[in-house]
């Protein structure tokens, strides 16, 4: 006799609140938003830690925000669907798809790409840095600490879309996604989303208990953590787009390659000025 496999069915409405016509509330847009909002607060806390003026962390957040939706929306375009989009460029800025018989429907912003998001992220940190006279590793050591949670509501606002689902196996936490088929896959979606936690609480424990760091410590934890996770993650995931059918390595992984040499080069390599925990100095 086979022994019973075990699974959880999921299935949930991607919709949280429908409000009038063709406008609706999404989990993935809500958990974006819920992830955005406890960087916020964690990146904040930092300021007032390290008694920065309050003046210059309201910009930073314009900054941060529109870098980043930015870079993970043009991320997702042009290294996932180039085709499609360099052909329906307006669908890359607005949240919405023009229907073949006219008219247009909204449907969010389902298509964000981490690595996008954080190569704009870098970008328009730079930019904040040269006006606010900040070293630029300093602020990315103070919005690394904050991303983890950020990246870990991301993951869970894919797998409340039951999108980027994992590959077929027999595990007794498979998930079956339902809107895809009724195959019990590995929920990989949720598998980042509680590493991202745990490098979370990681990170905030390393901030409060250590008094001093070498710059540019935090920033390169951060980039190796969620990037070297994510490569090996990539492999119990199905392949998110139909060119990736036959590499050895997927766009994600290949992606992944250069921002993880990037922080341990900056954790063991690069000769940084040791900084204290409770002051940041201006550039």
């Amino acid at each position: 006799m086979e022994p019973l496999l075990l699974s959880i069915n999921w299935n949930p409405d991607p919709v949280f609140l429908n409000i009038a016509g063709n406008f609706s509330i999404r989990y993935y847009g809500l958990l974006w938003v819920v992830g955005i909002a406890l960087s916020y607060l964690m990146v904040r806390q930092q300021y007032i830690d390290r008694k920065i003026d309050e003046k210059k962390f309201d910009p930073l957040f314009f900054y941060c925000f529109f870098g980043m939706i930015i870079g993970a929306r043009l991320g997702h375009c042009l290294f996932y669907e180039p085709e499609y989009y360099l052909n329906h460029v307006a669908e890359m800025f607005l949240p919405v798809k023009f229907l073949p018989g006219g008219g247009w429907k909204w449907i969010g912003y389902q298509g964000l790409a981490s690595h996008g998001g954080t190569l704009c992220l870098m970008i328009a940190l730079i930019l904040y840095c040269r006006k606010y006279k900040f070293h630029i590793l300093d602020v990315f050591d103070i919005i690394a600490i904050a991303t983890p949670i950020c990246a870990c509501c991301i993951r869970l606002a894919n797998l409340m879309n039951s999108e980027i689902i994992g590959k077929p196996t027999d595990v007794p936490w498979a998930f079956i996604f339902e809107r895809v088929d009724m195959v019990p896959r590995h929920p990989a979606q949720l598998y980042e989303a509680i590493a991202y936690f745990v490098l979370f609480i990681v990170m905030v424990v390393l901030y409060k208990k250590l008094k001093t760091y070498k710059r540019g410590f935090f920033f390169g934890l951060c980039l190796t953590a969620i990037f070297t996770f994510r490569f090996f993650i990539e492999f119990l995931k199905e392949d998110q787009v139909d060119f990736e059918q036959g590499m050895t390595f997927n766009m994600g992984q290949l992606l992944s390659v250069p921002l993880v040499i990037i922080g341990v080069y900056f954790m063991f390599f690069y000769k940084g000025k040791r900084m204290r925990m409770d002051v940041l100095e201006e550039n």
